[in-house]
């Protein structure tokens, strides 16, 4: 069986009207490189005639292959079942509405095979979208991404990327998370990751699929990605630290109120004067206690249900000898 060069997956919502000229301009890329391929195209539950646009080119061209969810789960989860069903030594990621350039593939390609990267990321520098809608919001959600993964790419959501193949079969991604496949990619050891200056292109069918809204779950997916990854094997350590100390200061409040109430008692002091419930140091202490108690129990808990879990002991091997 003839070695795949590369896979090609193309998440698609709606996106008929592009279908065939993209594919036509992958194939020629490809022919002009005489690089072996194959095209996944996963429709992500379109409400138009994509899929009959698919079944159409699928027949004129063996290398391009179909996938058809039977209602929309969004680009993450088609992103997902490409990765499960991809062939290619170098896997590529394209967005289906023309925006990404099929001429950008060698130069991405070389950079797996020949420069060693585990992953590169498209840098749409120079972009044809609004400004005020995606151009500022996306800067700002780069740098913050940025800021909290150590991974310095200027375009986190770009849509092209390529990756080798044992990246793509290694991590999982679900929800919303396709635009932190490289945070992703990171904490499953694969730190080599770079980055290349595209083209943009711009739309020339439909419109687009993402709102700003987009910009918002992107926070709280990055927050998820960053204690999942961190603390998934070992949530004890995160709840545990944080209720240990929490319940420490409300020891020490406790401490404080009590001693406050017997140097007034032994002064003699009229002990109605000083309440308990008058000191600040009462509700902090409560407080702190009820707090450190829930979160060192959340950790004992997340710890027995990790330990219950068919993949706790799941570990990314990268190679083996003598065995």
């Amino acid at each position: 069986m003839e070695n795949t060069n590369i896979s090609i997956i193309v998440p698609l919502l709606n996106e008929q009207e592009s279908l065939r000229p993209l594919t036509e301009w992958i194939a020629k890329v490809m022919q002009q490189h005489s690089y072996t391929y194959e095209i996944i195209m996963v429709d992500d539950g379109s409400k138009d005639k994509s899929w009959q646009e698919i079944e159409k080119l699928s027949l004129e061209n063996t290398n391009i292959r179909g996938i058809k969810f039977r209602r929309n789960y969004g680009k993450s989860a088609a992103l997902n079942v490409g990765f499960e069903h991809c062939k290619g030594d170098v896997v590529i990621t394209m967005d289906a509405d023309l925006q990404d350039s099929p001429e950008e593939i060698p130069g991405l390609y070389d950079m797996i095979t020949k420069e060693g990267y585990d992953l590169v990321s498209g840098w749409k520098k120079k972009r044809y979208d609004s400004k005020l809608a995606k151009n500022i919001p996306s800067k700002l959600f780069n740098a913050t991404t940025r800021m909290f993964s150590g991974i310095k790419l200027h375009d986190f959501n770009c849509g092209l990327k390529a990756y080798k193949k044992d990246v793509v079969k290694s991590i999982e991604v679900y929800g919303e998370m396709h635009r932190y496949i490289p945070v992703i990619a990171k904490w499953a050891g694969f730190s080599n990751i770079g980055e290349k200056v595209v083209q943009h292109q711009k739309r020339q069918f439909g419109k687009s699929k993402f709102g700003m809204n987009r910009f918002i779950n992107g926070y709280l997916d990055l927050v998820s990605i960053m204690f999942v990854s961190k603390f998934s094997k070992k949530p004890m350590h995160f709840f545990g630290a944080i209720g240990s100390i929490m319940f420490f200061i409300g020891i020490v409040a406790a401490l404080i109120l009590g001693i406050q109430k017997l140097v007034a008692l032994s002064r003699g002091w009229n002990p109605q004067m000083h309440l308990v419930t008058d000191s600040p140091y009462f509700y902090i202490s409560l407080v702190m206690l009820i707090l450190g108690a829930q979160l060192f129990l959340t950790g004992f808990l997340a710890e027995l249900v990790g330990r219950n879990s068919s993949t706790r002991n799941n570990y990314l091997i990268e190679k083996e000898q003598n065995f």
